[in-house]
């Protein structure tokens, strides 16, 4: 089926043929050129990897995979077991370890997994970093241990509560407004660990939780990309239950969206929008998102005084901008905050405190909350790729028939019209060319798209 090897990790599709799927071969072979990697960063005599995972019924086999290579490395390992991709992020730096793994392939479906790897910080590796693990994947330069030097696996279970801790203890997370507020809130944990996390985080804040699909046994009940169209059963649940308002995560609960309290999308583009504005309110600075996110972070930055800058899409790049700009939030449109005052990383637990924080303290109903809002309305799409089709020239194309107007092409093709855009770029993760469009009306920015994938199919004769 597929595997993706790319500088943010190893993904793949589970079973099928070594070299093109993510078999076991594959796994060990990538988790021997990281920590072979992550030996060549300094020498010492312990090293320390923490190795987590989201609830995909190849989790288990992957991981024992992965960790009993790192011991064949020589290298000690602290087991999470069922984690959260940033509750290992923040478990790296407070195990003082050398790096980190998460085993998940995110919003992909059930049949992929994937191994995504940290640096000692907790944070994805950079671009010269991960090309140099591919480099030793390929290469024969790896020496394991002796029988004396084999390294040790320590289960350690309590990091989803230490998470936690590390989020009600941020300053701006306002335990007793939320407490008092006595929210209702349906969470949707696609029965994957977010079932476990998000309900305990919203426990500890006097929030009442109805749990959907938040057993975390891998079977996905719908697919497990929080977007509208695979949302209908929690838009049920939240108007049947009278609650506040609806939370959906991803797999590994590093995306996270909401649905107000009439059962209608918040918009995954808004999550970041709206912590955003809480923290703006507080927190004097800029904000970065990626170059496939809404206009309406700008425009929320600028009103709070602040200055907005966009990176190519991917977190490390989020991260990179973010740190070059003493950005005070970021994030992606996908559903991602990044909040540094507790990490580097994309956080669905951060991302729910702050939110609740907002809502408690503006005591309004959450339409009311996505109405004060700028409203622009994206469309995203995409095209399936066949191996021979010529994405580099397609965008080269596409690049030179619009070169009249504003482009970026940092990351792909971004045109900017006066009151709309379009991000062209091939996936890190898929198979396939991403078409986002942002405009005034759905209509609009679904007819943007829709033109823009008949002129690519046009150029490619397909």
């Amino acid at each position: 089926m597929t595997l993706i090897k790319s500088i943010s990790g190893i993904r793949g599709t589970i079973g099928g043929e070594v070299g093109e799927n993510l078999t076991p071969i594959d796994a060990v072979k990538f988790a021997s050129a990281y920590g072979t990697w992550i030996k060549q960063q300094r020498e010492k005599d312990h090293y320390r990897v923490v190795v987590g995972r989201d609830a995909r019924i190849s989790g288990e086999m992957i991981q024992n995979l992965v960790m009993n290579t790192l011991v064949g490395l020589g290298i000690h390992v602290v087991d999470l077991g069922l984690s959260t991709t940033p509750t290992v992020e923040v478990a790296v730096p407070m195990e003082h370890a050398d790096g980190g793994i998460i085993l998940t392939a995110s919003h992909n479906p059930k049949q992929w997994n994937a191994l995504k790897l940290l640096d000692a910080k907790g944070e994805f590796l950079n671009g010269e970093e991960g090309a140099k693990i591919l480099e030793i994947a390929e290469g024969t330069d790896m020496s394991f241990a002796d029988v004396d030097s084999l390294g040790k696996i320590t289960i350690n279970d309590a990091y989803i509560d230490l998470h936690i801790d590390e989020v009600l203890d941020m300053e701006l997370v306002n335990v007793e407004a939320i407490k008092k507020a006595k929210f209702k809130v349906v969470v949707d944990g696609v029965n994957s660990t977010g079932g476990i996390a998000i309900p305990l985080l919203l426990e500890r804040l006097g929030v009442h939780p109805v749990k959907l699909f938040c057993e975390p046994n891998g079977h996905f009940p719908h697919n497990p990309e929080p977007l509208k169209e695979h949302l209908t059963d929690l838009s049920k649940a939240v108007v049947k239950e009278h609650a506040d308002f609806g939370i959906v995560v991803d797999p590994d609960v590093d995306r996270l969206a909401f649905m107000d309290e009439k059962g209608e999308m918040f918009g995954e583009e808004y999550t970041l929008v709206a912590c955003a504005d809480y923290v703006l309110s507080k927190t004097k600075g800029n904000t970065v998102s990626n170059m496939s996110s809404t206009r309406a972070l700008r425009d929320i930055t600028e009103k709070h005084g602040g200055t907005y800058e966009a990176s190519a899409v991917g977190e490390v790049n989020v991260v990179a901008l973010m740190k070059k700009n003493n950005a005070v939030i970021g994030g992606e449109g996908n559903g991602g905050i990044i909040y540094p005052e507790l990490h580097y990383g994309r956080d669905a637990l951060v991302g729910v405190a702050l939110f609740l924080s907002l809502l408690a303290e503006k005591k309004m109903d959450v339409s009311d909350l996505r109405a004060s809002y700028p409203n622009y309305f994206m469309s995203k799409k995409k095209i399936q790729l066949t191996p021979d089709l010529d994405v580099d020239g397609i965008l080269s194309t596409m690049e030179s028939n619009y070169s009249h107007e504003n482009l970026t092409t940092i990351d792909g093709v971004k045109i900017d019209f006066t009151d709309s855009w379009v991000h062209l770029r091939k996936s890190n993760t898929e198979p396939i060319i991403r078409i986002y469009t942002e405009a005034p009306s759905q209509h609009e920015a679904d007819s943007l798209a829709d033109r823009i994938i008949s002129e690519i199919k046009a150029i490619a004769n397909i």
